[in-house]
């Protein structure tokens, strides 16, 4: 048994569509431990108060008896992770391996009031652990690309899957194979969705 904690981003209410719904439910199945929190304000969150969840979920993971510990944030806590990091709050130890889902970009976030804070801290520090980085070559929401905002500047392993925007609902992510697999076995390459999910 793992233990997976699956953290969403901004404006998201664990819709049971989302591919994290979805995946959440897949582990479960399989007798896995999986901490999907609903953090606080998901409309207008606060960055002190969502790393103090993230904080709390990492305790709960530390105490579980999963044997692996695998941490998968989308959107705004693909950022949520760097910050965390970033002030020390995240060393190492805490998560075998991270998985971070579509990013936004730093011009897109301060677009928006309600998540300015959450712009990426400066690219100074080393990312502890086995972390990976996944997008869509044509997200929205950060228009220079995964690799380029986030991959070379952090030293972050990237994958870009063509066409797969977002990776939310309106990309058409409601379930995702490759993520649950790469959940069971973290050598497994990220794909798009089959189009007949």
């Amino acid at each position: 048994m793992n233990s997976y904690l699956i953290l969403h981003g901004w404006q998201n209410h664990r819709p049971k569509e989302h591919w994290q719904h979805w995946l959440a439910d897949r582990l479960g199945e399989l007798g896995h431990h999986v901490v999907y929190p609903q953090l606080p304000d998901p409309d207008a969150p606060d960055l002190d108060v969502w790393l103090g969840e993230l904080a709390r979920c990492l305790d709960e993971l530390k105490n579980s008896d999963g044997t692996e510990r695998v941490v998968l944030g989308h959107s705004a806590s693909a950022l949520l992770w760097l910050h965390a990091v970033a002030r020390g709050q995240v060393q190492g130890g805490e998560a075998d391996r991270v998985l971070l889902v579509g990013p936004p970009s730093r011009a897109v976030v301060a677009q928006y009031p309600e998540v300015a804070g959450f712009a990426p801290p400066a690219p100074d520090f080393t990312l502890p652990g086995n972390v990976r980085l996944v997008a869509g070559d044509d997200d929205p929401h950060c228009p220079e690309n995964a690799r380029t905002a986030y991959g070379d500047p952090f030293g972050i392993p990237t994958e870009l899957i063509p066409g797969a925007g977002h990776l939310d609902l309106v990309a058409g992510y409601g379930s995702w194979p490759a993520v649950l697999d790469w959940c069971l076995d973290g050598t497994t390459r990220l794909v798009a969705r089959p189009a007949s999910d």
